[in-house]
């Protein structure tokens, strides 16, 4: 019988995503937790920041630099993006006097246009990808997105008001807090200061439990945007129905795209696990606030196939530690 050690383990990602869901729940539902929510709220805020630096800074001290060269998959997978975006306008476009529908095609915009996770190099380490090519994609398709974002969107909502320069800067402004500053810190304990490096190398899954602290809270939050949101129920399932459609279509999308340029793993993985965050932040600022419940259900969605993925690499190597 498994133990619950053993369980805890093996589903590490599915536990985060209960953990944070129940408890965003129980303070919502419970009046007597009103005040204690009120205090923690902006405390989890300012530390969330900080999660996303120490588990990319984890990951980045183990990340050979000298391999994070540019590989074709890579560019089939920005290709494959740049397609489906165009696409995804049009529609937007071919139903722009419905609001329901154009809200609909918005929230799936959100989820294409995003940049790879900034935690995608954690999960393809345990499933036997490449780390330093897959750390190498994030850094590109987060510049990639940061240039789509503010071109497209003005064409969707033009009272946003959005600069292209001004919001382009914006973009990488964040991303630079969380994913720049930790790569050249690892780059620095590599060079600089290697026997701290290979202590915190030593840890057993030290990333990929830093990124299930992430994901508990990123769940909440999750939650929170969902039961917050005003849209109406049937509006929320169907957006909940098209981003779990999108997050199949985009990693087979992406393992087809890697079959043929030389990487199926990577090519999945950076096709389908999305920066989630990101997404949420630009639907919020320059789109309608309800197409940002397509990237809340979306990263619940990338986070359950993740599981699956972990659970099947361990099945077939069980005795191997990432």
């Amino acid at each position: 019988m498994m133990s619950i050690k053993q369980f805890l383990k093996d589903w590490t990602l599915p536990v985060a995503i209960a953990t944070g869901s129940i408890v965003y729940l129980l303070f919502y539902w419970v009046p007597l937790l009103d005040e204690a929510g009120n205090t923690l709220g902006p405390i989890i805020d300012t530390i969330f920041p900080m999660m996303v630096f120490c588990t990319l800074f984890s990951t980045f001290c183990r990340v050979d630099f000298y391999q994070m060269r540019p590989h074709r998959w890579q560019f089939g997978v920005l290709l494959t993006q740049l397609v489906l975006v165009a696409l995804n306008v049009w529609l937007i476009f071919c139903v722009e006097a419905n609001l329901w529908q154009k809200i609909l095609w918005e929230s799936v915009l959100t989820c294409i246009i995003g940049p790879a996770a900034t935690a995608a190099p954690v999960v393809t380490a345990k499933i036997g990808g490449n780390i330093n090519t897959m750390t190498a994609f994030v850094v590109l398709s987060s510049f990639a997105s940061a240039l789509m974002i503010p071109a497209v969107f003005p064409l969707l909502e033009r009272g946003a008001g959005l600069n292209f320069w001004s919001a382009f800067l914006i973009i990488l402004q964040k991303l630079a807090a969380v994913l720049v500053l930790p790569l050249l810190l690892g780059w620095f304990m590599q060079h600089y200061a290697k026997r701290l490096c290979q202590k915190i190398v030593s840890i057993p899954d030290l990333s990929f439990y830093l990124w299930a602290g992430q994901l508990s809270v990123t769940s909440g939050v999750t939650i929170r945007n969902i039961v917050h949101s005003d849209a109406g129920l049937p509006l929320i399932l169907m957006i909940a129905l098209l981003s779990l459609i999108l997050c199949f279509a985009l990693f087979l999308i992406g393992r087809s795209v890697g079959r043929h340029l030389g990487d199926e793993i990577n090519s999945g993985q950076a096709s389908f696990q999305k920066n989630t965050a990101l997404s949420i932040w630009v639907a919020y600022t320059y789109l309608n606030p309800m197409a940002s419940v397509g990237a809340g259900c979306y990263v619940l969605w990338q986070n359950i196939v993740n599981s699956v993925e972990l659970w099947e690499y361990r099945k077939k190597h069980p005795n191997r530690s990432s």
